[in-house]
């Protein structure tokens, strides 16, 4: 069977190159563009299961190539993976916000890129539109219709805001999600969402989650994930 397609965005011709040899190796088809108006005839024309985009673009940059592609209905479900340089967070988060789905830095390890490219496309072909009444993920069972979680089959109170964060993140493990993202997710039953309340509600949860609290992990300088 045909590999999904792939479109690498980078105006290196070295870092394509790597990309392409690696993906090639797995039976994966490539694309390539060096400029971000390259980028976005190449996601119209092929639509590729994938992209690979490098943030630090000649013309229009990643993240807007990113911003548009997700406001395309046509290339808006394509998920994309940003490949950005060390000490960038402020372009992570900005980039995770737009709908990018996972992110790299560079220098990479061809290794590390092919397995987040795994997972991104996993995570695509698992998208249903019906949502599970109930989330088991690692230790936890949240029962989103009764609204009751265990952790190890011991119930666990939690409050409303509380609740609607662990859901949020447990239903996309793997994830990493913003504060923003986190905020804008979920409305604040008990008080207002800000950034410093979202990681004070983690805080919490952490502690009431008990052993399973782990699972809930800060990725520093972007948000919060949840990691079987």
């Amino acid at each position: 069977m045909t590999k999904e397609l792939i479109l690498a965005v980078d105006d290196e011709e070295d870092i394509l190159e790597l990309i392409r040899y690696n993906l090639a190796r797995e039976g994966y088809r490539i694309g390539a563009a060096k400029t971000g108006e390259a980028a976005l005839e190449e996601a119209r024309r092929e639509k590729p299961d994938l992209i690979i985009l490098d943030l630090m673009l000649p013309g229009i940059d990643g993240l807007e190539v990113c911003r548009r592609l997700k406001s395309d209905a046509l290339t808006a479900p394509i998920p994309i993976v940003m490949l950005t340089a060390k000490g960038e967070d402020a372009d992570i988060v900005t980039g995770l916000e737009l709908g990018a789905d996972d992110y790299i830095t560079k220098p990479f390890s061809p290794r590390v890129l092919l397995a987040r490219i795994r997972t991104a496309l996993r995570r695509d072909r698992k998208a249903a539109p019906e949502e599970p009444m109930v989330i088991r993920a690692g230790d936890l069972a949240i029962n989103l219709a009764t609204r009751d979680v265990t952790a190890r089959d011991v119930p666990v109170q939690l409050t409303a805001t509380e609740f609607n964060i662990l859901s949020y993140l447990t239903k996309r493990p793997g994830w990493v999600f913003t504060r923003n993202q986190i905020i804008n997710a979920v409305r604040g039953e008990d008080y207002p969402v800000t950034e410093r309340s979202i990681d004070v509600q983690i805080v919490g949860l952490r502690k009431k989650l008990g052993d399973a609290g782990k699972h809930l992990q800060t990725v520093r300088g972007v948000g919060y994930r949840f990691k079987e």
